[in-house]
Formats: C-alpha cells, structure tokens, sequence
C-alpha cells in the first residue's frame, strides 16, 4: 500500500509540473508576434541634405510615376531592351528561385503545426500456439499524431517562414530594379560613346581638310614643309582618335547584347535609328521626407523581413526549452480467421498524451537561445547598414543631378565660345595670319569643350537613372503578400 501512495504521489507530481507548464506555455503564447525592428534613428535624417528636384516640374514620385520608370524616356527602345535583359538575367531567375523556396519553406512550416495522420494496412498469418490452428489476421486503419503547439514554436517557425518568403518576393523586385539600372546605363554609355564618335568623327575630317591646304600652301612656298608635316601629324592623329573612339563603341554594344541577349544582327539595326541621341529621362520631383522614400526600396523591406524571422527564430528556440506535449490516436478494422472462426471488428485508441521534459542536455538549447540572439543582431546590423546604404544612394543621386544641372549652361557656354574662336581662327589660318599650332591649340580646347558636354549629358541620364533606382524603382511594400505595418512603424 505504502509503494501504491508513492507512486500515486510522483505521478500527481508529474501532473502537476505538466499543467504548470501548460500555464507558462499560455503565458508563453500571450505575448504575440515578435516586436518590429526599430528603425535605426540615427541613419534616416529628418530631410535630404542634397537640393531636391524642382517640384514644379512633376508631381512627387508616387509609385505610378516610378513603376517601369524606364517607360518614361523617350525612348522606345530603351524599355524594350531593358525588358529583354530581365527574361534572361540570371539574377532574376535567382531571385524568382528564392521565392519558390521560401513558399515552400513556409508551406512545410504550416504544415508542420498541423495533425499528421497516416494509412496503415497489416496481414499477418501463422500459428502462435503448436496446437492451435493457423490463424489470419488483417488490419486496415487510420494512425494521427499531433504535436500541440502549447509554447508556439511551431507558430514561431511559421512566422519566420512567411517574414523570408515576403522578404524573398520583395528581392524579387529589388532584382529587376538592378537589372533595369544596369541596363539604362549601358544603354545610355553606349549612346554617349557614339555622340563623341560624332564630334571625334567632325574633329578627324576638319584635321583631314587643314592637311590638305596645308600641303597645297606647301606645295607653292605660302607654307613650310614643317607646317605640312605637322599638319598631316595632326590628321593621323585625328584618324587614330577616331578609330579608338568607334572600338570602345562597339565594346559597349558587346556589353548590351550580353544584358540582354539580342543577337548583334538584331541590336545594330534598332541602334542605328537613334543613333548618338541620349535617352531624355521624365523630370520628378522628390516631394517624400527620407522615412518615405526608403519605405519604397524593396532591400530595405526584404532587411527588415530578415530581423523579423531572425527575431520569430529565438521564440522558436526559447520555446524548445519548455515540455513538449504529443497526443497519438488510431482507428483501424481488423479481421482474424483461425481454424473455423472468424472475427471482424473496429479497434480505436486514443492516446497515449505523452508529454517530454527536458532535463539536462548540456546546455544544447540555451546555446540554441543565444545562437538565435546573435543572429538577431546581426539582421539589425545589416539592417541598419541597408538603411544608411539606401540614404547614402538618395544624397548621391541629388548631389550629382544637382552639379549636372549647375553645369549644364556653363558647359553651353564654353563649347559655343571655342567653336566661334576655332573657325575665326580657321579662317585666318587660310590666309596666312595666325600658325598651324595657333589653330590646332584652339581645335583641342574645342574638341575637349565638345566631349565634355557630352560627358556632362551622360552624367545628367545616369543622375537620373540613379536617383529612379534609390527611390525603389516604384515598388512598395504593399505589393508584398502580407499587409503589415510600414516600414517606419506608421501605418500605410
């Protein structure tokens, strides 16, 4: 009787520390979702440092006005490259790989929540017994088990899965927008390339036509033979020029058709009907304070899902911590046939509810706690990094469209003033008044005058491309599945 009360007392014992836990596993599953990831303050000034765009020339960038922004040049087939670099870019495939994954790695994770349950089917002939007779037993039924989710780390995992899969979608986009950058600016070198083939080209015949006056003066003693010599020198020199300038033209074309995949027999053709002319890109205006416009940027999103799955992750391992609790239940139609008799009938259980304690594991699951810690504070690292990155790339894109608009008169002004001194000078050149040198020092400060306006208008588009891109490239977070707070911690 004493041995009865003992073990009557150490089972009431477990009993008890079981509904104890259960208490904490309630206590556990009232504290929610893991908390969102503070916005690093430090990172995100209360506004742009740089001088924005002029607001009268648009309305603010509002995602319609950014979504396929390479839409807005003015030019067709800009946004029909750029479309065919992002069916064949491998990074976008990737990206779009990621997802799949991620689906399925959210997939398995609610299901995993779920009650499993599995067909069984058993025969079974023989004779237990050496004199009774052969006995037949068959056995078709049902088996479910099911592990509670009392402490929610199974809805923690869950909650890291979806926060990766939206995080994983917002990639996606992240990837196309670097797609679309990569190849506007290839796109806009390889015009900027041919607009200095032209003024190379202009530079390279007006060299040709000054050696050939040159040579005739030489010819009848106006000129030197020095002054000839100097003046084929020059026209060589134009050639070599000329032909460097279309070599690096046709690398930049090499590049295109490696972002895009079009064959050359089909990019040369739809290249020479606009050829030299820069894309112009739509004008906008940069209305949003900073904490908008990075709510815009899918990296910063995907960074952010990133410490939100890492957080879900250490409520998953803490709740590892705490008794795991199973119930096991089974229901099958059985058959026996031994000798002349027959027996058929229904056979179910429910149970055994085995709860698991955990007792001494040398400190695995506390490491598992601290392991996932860890990795919380790296995501926020990341994170903030992600965040001064995205500020960074929004004060650089201001900064240089800034200094390319300041430029762009002066520039004007001085190609206009070294045109008017080369051929008031060409022309003296012609009657003997002023030296070779004197023309061709006026002809380089004209030529460099010409390659930088070109350069500035090259730098004005890539401003452009870079600031579209920094703002997000028109997407936002509400194109992701789940409708969660904004990015800032204000609601959308």
């Amino acid at each position: 009787m004493a041995r009865r009360s003992c073990i009557g007392a150490g089972v009431g014992a477990w009993i008890r520390l079981a509904l104890a836990g259960l208490a904490l596993g309630v206590a556990g599953c009232a504290s929610g979702p893991p908390a969102r990831p503070p916005m690093a303050v430090d990172a995100v000034p209360a506004a742009w440092a740089g001088t924005l765009p002029d607001s009268t020339l648009a309305g603010a960038p509002t995602r319609i006005a950014l979504t396929q922004w390479w839409r807005q040049f003015d030019d067709p087939l800009l946004s029909e490259l750029i479309e065919a670099a992002q069916e064949v870019s491998p990074t976008a495939a990737s990206a779009a790989l990621r997802i799949e994954q991620a689906r399925l790695a959210s997939l398995t994770s609610s299901v995993a929540a779920q009650p499993t349950v599995d067909a069984q089917a058993t025969a079974l002939r023989g004779r237990v017994d050496p004199g009774a007779p052969l006995t037949t037993t068959q056995s078709l039924g049902l088996q479910a088990s099911w592990e509670l989710d009392v402490f929610g780390a199974q809805r923690a995992a869950q909650q890291a899965a979806q926060a990766r899969w939206d995080g994983a979608q917002a990639g996606w986009h992240d990837a196309r927008v670097v797609v679309a950058a990569e190849v506007a600016q290839a796109y806009v070198n390889l015009r900027a390339c041919q607009a200095q083939t032209v003024a190379v080209a202009t530079d390279a015949r007006s060299r040709d036509d000054t050696a050939r006056l040159t040579e005739r003066s030489a010819q009848v003693g106006f000129q030197s033979s020095a002054t000839a010599a100097l003046a084929r020198a020059g026209a060589a020199q134009g050639q070599m020029q000329l032909i460097a300038q279309r070599a690096q033209c046709l690398v930049q074309q090499h590049a295109l058709t490696a972002l895009t995949g079009w064959a050359p027999s089909r990019l040369e053709p739809a290249l020479s009907a606009r050829t030299a002319r820069l894309p112009q890109p739509a004008q906008l205006a940069v209305a949003q304070v900073p904490a908008q416009v990075l709510a815009q940027r899918p990296d910063v999103f995907n960074a952010e899902r990133e410490v939100l799955a890492a957080e879900a992750g250490v409520l998953e391992q803490r709740a590892l911590q705490y008794p795991r609790i199973s119930l096991l239940g089974s229901i099958s139609r059985n058959r026996v046939d031994s000798g002349r008799v027959s027996q058929t009938g229904a056979v179910w259980s429910v149970g055994p509810v085995s709860v698991t304690f955990p007792v001494w594991d040398g400190g695995l699951r506390r490491a598992g706690v601290r392991l996932a810690q860890a990795q919380v504070d790296e995501a926020r690292t990341r994170y903030a990094a992600t965040v001064r990155r995205a500020v960074q790339e929004v004060e650089e894109a201001l900064v240089q469209l800034q200094s390319a608009d300041e430029r762009q008169l002066h520039s004007q002004l001085a190609v206009r003033g070294f045109a008017q001194a080369f051929h008031a000078l060409q022309t003296r050149f012609r009657v003997g008044s002023v030296s070779l040198l004197e023309l061709e020092d006026a002809r380089r400060s004209l030529a460099q005058a010409q390659s930088a306006q070109v350069a500035l208008q090259q730098a004005h588009v890539t401003a452009w491309i870079s600031l579209y891109r920094a703002l997000g490239g028109g997407w936002t977070p509400d194109t992701a599945p789940s409708q969660t707070p904004s990015l800032l911690g204000s609601t959308p």
